[in-house]
């Protein structure tokens, strides 16, 4: 990150600052929010953290969530908020679109930029830029910021447990996207008294029964195994929806259940909502699932975890993502 002592400079007085993060938020959004917001505090900043929608109830262990404010439920009162705001952090999305309308309030706003992110091709849409396409996760980023600005002595537990659960969930446990810096980041953070088997089962053994039954359900009837081309799929439908009353969060690593097969390279959940298709896309080795998700879904992330949306109906998206196939061999 380039002209670091003139981001201290101007954070040396209190300011008021909005942090704000994608649409769907998942672990390493919420974690990097709300690890960040907590460490201007302890500076004496006044921190919001603003998403455009809802977050999982699974994160709501995490300190400061009850601080969130979410766009869709708040709208006017985000708009003042970034209207006067002095400081706008830009955490785990490379371009306005992932925070929908309220990127128009942000291009409107004279405040000062800050973009940390680990996506590919980020947006000009910053003053200052911390960007790394080989950090595992934006928590991973974050931690690397409070140490540019010398700001280690801020970091204490909470700041801690926040900054390992976006590193979990981004690298789904340390299984993906780890360099010898991640787990170098994992260590220094375990010295702040983290109980990482305790932070594990909060996160990943804390289904209601419901999302079992829809585990269950998707595995049995609605998974489709494609052998000649190593892939498989999980399509749910509206009915699916209603049947399960499915929630924000409810499908989150639902993908990742078909890689598990020892034969399956690449892995698509399709959902049909309301009003568009969603895909999530994932894969092993050196398929570029966010090659796919780019050209073909509107969307974007990582090489080996992507998504994206289409507005089609729910059988063109399928037969969409099986004609994709034989092009990857």
């Amino acid at each position: 990150m380039d002209r670091v002592k003139e981001i201290s400079k101007f954070l040396v007085i209190p300011r008021d600052i909005v942090i704000l993060s994608h649409r769907n938020p998942d672990g390493d959004a919420i974690g990097s929010s709300t690890a960040l917001k907590l460490f201007l505090e302890k500076s004496g900043h006044t921190a919001r953290i603003i998403f455009p929608s809802d977050f999982p109830d699974i994160y709501s262990f995490l300190p400061k969530t009850d601080d969130i404010i979410i766009y869709d439920f708040e709208k006017e009162k985000v708009e003042k908020i970034i209207d006067k705001t002095e400081v706008i952090f830009f955490l785990d999305f490379s371009g306005l679109d992932r925070i929908d309308k309220i990127g128009e309030f942000v291009l409107s706003s004279n405040a000062l930029k800050i973009h940390i992110d680990h996506h590919i091709d980020p947006e000009p849409i910053a003053d200052h830029v911390l960007w790394d396409t080989k950090a595992s996760s934006t928590s991973e980023l974050v931690f690397d910021f409070i140490n540019l600005l010398n700001g280690a002595k801020d970091i204490d537990e909470e700041v801690a447990i926040a900054l390992m659960t976006g590193i979990i969930t981004d690298t789904g446990s340390f299984k993906y996207s780890t360099t010898s810096k991640t787990f170098l980041t994992a260590s220094k953070l375990m010295e702040y008294n983290i109980d990482l088997n305790a932070l594990q089962n909060k996160i990943y053994n804390s289904l209601t029964e419901k999302q079992l039954r829809l585990i269950g359900h998707a595995l049995d009837n609605r998974m489709e195994i494609i052998p000649e081309y190593h892939a498989g799929l999980i399509y749910l439908t509206k009915q699916d929806y209603k049947d399960f009353d499915i929630q924000r969060g409810d499908t989150e690593g639902l993908v990742n259940y078909l890689l598990m097969i020892k034969n399956v390279k690449i892995a698509a959940l399709i959902t049909e909502q309301p009003t568009i298709i969603k895909i999530s896309l994932r894969s092993k080795g050196d398929i570029s699932v966010q090659e796919i998700a780019r050209k073909n879904f509107n969307g974007g992330g990582h090489k080996n975890a992507a998504g994206g949306h289409v507005y089609a109906k729910l059988e063109s998206v399928l037969k969409r993502f099986k004609s994709i196939l034989p092009s990857l061999y």
